[in-house]
Order: C-alpha cells, then sequence, then structure tokens
C-alpha cells in the first residue's frame, strides 16, 4: 500500500508521509530567523534573488497580522497567504468578540491549530509553511512562537525555520544567544546568521524589528549593509590575526 498518498493513513512505522513532504517544502523555502532581545524582537528572512522586471514590494516574507503581531514564514508562499487570511479574521473576530487585540500566544494556538485540521480529513493537503510569530505579552515582554506543519506551536528564544543549514545556523543561535539583548545585538545576531546563507549581502535581506506598542520597523537596506560590513571587517581581521598568533 502506498502510505503516502492518503493524507489520514499512518505507515506501519507511525509516520505521517504528507506532512513530512511539507515539512520538506519548508526546507526547500527561503531561511527566517527570529531572535528575542530584551525589549525587541528581531525578525530576519532571506530574500531570494528576484526577476530583473519583479517590482520586490510584492514579494514579502515578513507581514503584519495584527497590531501586536507579526510573521515570518518560510514555505510555500501562496499557502502562506492563505493560512496569513485566516489569521487576520481570526484576530478581528477575536476584537470583536472580546473588544482587545488577541495575544501572540492565542494567534500562535490559532494558526497551530488550523495547520493540524489540515492533516486530519481525506481531500485536503497540510499547508507548506512554518512561521514565526513576534509580538509582546500582555506583560510588556517580548514573545517568540513557532509553529510548522504538524500543527505545533512552542515559545523560543530564537529560532530558525526553512533552508537547508537550519541545524547548523540553530547551533550558532544556541553558542551565541544570552538573556537581556539589547536591540542592536539581536539585530546583528539575526544578520549574522542569514550571512551564512544569503550570498549577496543586505540585497538579499528583509530584517524586521518589532518594538513595543507594536511597532514595526523595516530596516533600510544600507543600515543592513552597514552591519553586514562590520560582520566581514572583524571576521577579515580575525582571519589575519591567526597567522600571527601561530
Amino acid at each position: 500500500m502506498s502510505y503516502d498518498r492518503a493524507i489520514t493513513v499512518f505507515s506501519p512505522d507511525g509516520h505521517l508521509f504528507q506532512v513530512e513532504y511539507a515539512m520538506e517544502a519548508v526546507r526547500r523555502g527561503s531561511t527566517a530567523v527570529g531572535v528575542r532581545g530584551k525589549d525587541c524582537v528581531v525578525l530576519a528572512v532571506e530574500r531570494r534573488a528576484l526577476a530583473k522586471l519583479q517590482d520586490p514590494r510584492t514579494i514579502r516574507k515578513i507581514v503584519s497580522v495584527d497590531e501586536r503581531s507579526v510573521l515570518a514564514f518560510a514555505g510555500l508562499t501562496a499557502d502562506a497567504r492563505v493560512l496569513i487570511n485566516k489569521t487576520r479574521m481570526e484576530a478581528q473576530s477575536y476584537r470583536l468578540t472580546c473588544e482587545d487585540a488577541p495575544s501572540v500566544e492565542y494567534l500562535a494556538r490559532y494558526i497551530a491549530r488550523t495547520q493540524q485540521k489540515y492533516t486530519q480529513r481525506g481531500g485536503v493537503r497540510p499547508f507548506g509553511i512554518a512561521t514565526l510569530l513576534a509580538g509582546f505579552s500582555e506583560e510588556g515582554q517580548p514573545v517568540l512562537y513557532q509553529t510548522d506543519p504538524a500543527g505545533t506551536h512552542s515559545e523560543w528564544k530564537a529560532q530558525v525555520i526553512g533552508g537547508r543549514n537550519a541545524k547548523s545556523l540553530r547551533e550558532f543561535l544556541e553558542k551565541n544567544w544570552e538573556e537581556g539583548l539589547e536591540e542592536e545585538k539581536a539585530v546583528r545576531m539575526g544578520v549574522q546568521a542569514l550571512l551564512e546563507v544569503v550570498d549577496s549581502g543586505a540585497k538579499n535581506m528583509e530584517i524586521c524589528v518589532v518594538r513595543p506598542g507594536g511597532g514595526k520597523a523595516i530596516m533600510d537596506e544600507k543600515d543592513v549593509d552597514a552591519i553586514v560590513k562590520e560582520i566581514e571587517a572583524e571576521a577579515e581581521e580575525g582571519k589575519t590575526n591567526k597567522p600571527a598568533e601561530e
């Protein structure tokens, strides 16, 4: 029997192959990095090379879901558009019912619940995306959540989704992340992680800083380029100092 044909059928060793294929679609997507700082959350995404005549404004990997929440995704852009619109509708419905903005955790739970629904019914397929959801809790603390095609959600201090090098980038974040990161250091860490997968520097990066009160600031390319040059200069300096020490 072909266990990878039907989404609702487990293989004998307990796998749902369609869900695993959806996770492979995420791995083939562009990389997204989230870093939680002391009073901000930084989302950094790899922007794949555009066609010469394409308008870059129409290709967005970082979007606002609600006043308090910003989302970055990796995987199939068309699937992301549908899921983001569902989440925005839920956020507006919540406001209408409760007369308050939904928390980031509530929206992460909703996205995960929707993704899980699409793994348990016949006639549908899983969403081929993973998301990073950034914002602030009701206590004013920065928070970062991740969801995946299987429908699980979890809170992170720093996380990477998408791309073939996600494992090594996660190890880099584990090694360098520390409690109470200032905004400048959090941005630098996000850029440094992306430099492992991006070839042409700042041109192929999009960096967003989420600040208290729902402020979302997309950094200018020239500001990102200055950070990239600084990191590259330090790396060169490290290389030249090594032989001298030996």
